[in-house]
């Protein structure tokens, strides 16, 4: 199993904390990609999470909120690995939204990602495939 993802299956269960207080655990992956004015766990963090796992396992990243910057990083993989990541639309397939997670497995349906701020907290989350817009592989820095 690769560096990223387990980094990132380091950090399964972090979840946020309802009302005023926000998890320092969550506040520190925006903090330590360079995104300190981040102050909430509200903030939409997937990309954020997925930032963090990428510069403590030593792969490149794309340093910006947005899930949507993944597409730009890596290579195209037609067919997905293990631990690769996942770039899907969120609201409609042309919106600027999106969610970012790392691959873990698949069925006839449905894409099954390792990924931060999904029902907020790292978890493994099942999506739909048809929201997939692609599959990246991140080279080593």
């Amino acid at each position: 199993m690769n560096e990223l993802l387990l980094t990132a299956l380091s950090q399964y269960g972090i979840k946020e904390i309802t009302g005023s207080s926000h998890n320092p655990t969550i506040l520190k992956y925006f903090s330590e990609i360079g995104h300190e004015w981040v102050k909430d766990d509200e903030t939409a963090w997937c990309s954020a999470f997925i930032n963090w796992c990428t510069l403590k396992a030593g792969y490149e990243r794309s340093g910006k909120l947005n899930a949507r910057s993944w597409l730009d990083l890596g290579t195209t993989l037609d067919i997905p690995t293990l631990g690769c990541v996942v770039v899907m639309w969120r609201t409609t397939k042309d919106s600027m939204y999106g969610h970012v997670g790392l691959y873990i497995g698949e069925d006839k349906d449905y894409v099954y990602v390792l990924g931060g701020n999904q029902g907020n907290e790292v978890n493994i989350s099942k999506f739909p495939k048809y929201r997939v817009l692609g599959y990246r592989n991140l080279n080593k820095v």
